[in-house]
């Protein structure tokens, strides 16, 4: 099934993983921690944590509001992608929606995946020999580079997770999330370095 199939058929708590994994994976880019999105994670463990969602969201968008010029390519490295990318990553935290209702956390998370896909497109190192994320996410994966393979895969694992397991997929979701972000962390220090 592909990727565009699986969001399509997502619960809404599918969804909202699907969304803040993507986000999550994207987090080196906004100068986060590795913790700073955990309470959305916990909030989606049980129903309850619907209501408390926008809350949290605020509190993370707050720790993230001052870090944002941590990575955001300001010295110099214009136009070579990571400008770009931090770009996408601060709209998936600005679109986040507050409350989530599946009709409003389906377009987030659909929009968190062509962003997750394309701000991996743009550090890979290797040229993508696709025309568009679009094809990627419908199933054509010849010619993908690494990084992008990589995103794809997590990104389909993290919803077969979730439709497969329920609750009890948010765990190996989460880490499937925090192997992406150590990946993309890994570029993005190594792109400081040669910048440096």
């Amino acid at each position: 099934m592909s990727l565009v199939e699986l969001i399509g058929q997502a619960d809404e708590r599918g969804l909202a993983a699907s969304g803040l994994a993507c986000l999550d994976r994207c987090i080196p880019l906004l100068g986060g921690d590795d913790e700073v999105l955990r309470p959305l994670w916990a909030g989606l463990a049980d129903d309850a944590g619907a209501a408390e969602w926008g809350e949290r969201l605020e509190q993370v968008r707050g720790k993230l509001g001052g870090e944002f010029g941590v990575a955001d390519g300001g010295d110099g490295e214009s136009g070579s992608g990571m400008d770009e990318a931090v770009l996408l990553a601060r709209r998936m935290l600005a679109a986040a929606p507050v409350e989530r209702p599946a009709d409003g956390v389906r377009v987030w998370a659909d929009a968190c995946s062509v962003a997750a896909l394309r701000i991996h497109r743009l550090l890979d190192p290797l040229k993508d020999a696709g025309d568009s994320v679009d094809a990627r996410r419908e199933g054509r994966t010849e010619g993908m580079s690494p990084l992008v393979a990589a995103e794809l895969r997590r990104q389909i694992t993290v919803l077969e997770l979730l439709a497969g397991h329920g609750p009890a997929g948010l765990r190996p979701a989460l880490e499937v999330s925090t192997e992406g972000r150590r990946v993309l962390r890994a570029v993005v220090s190594r792109r400081s370095r040669r910048r440096g």
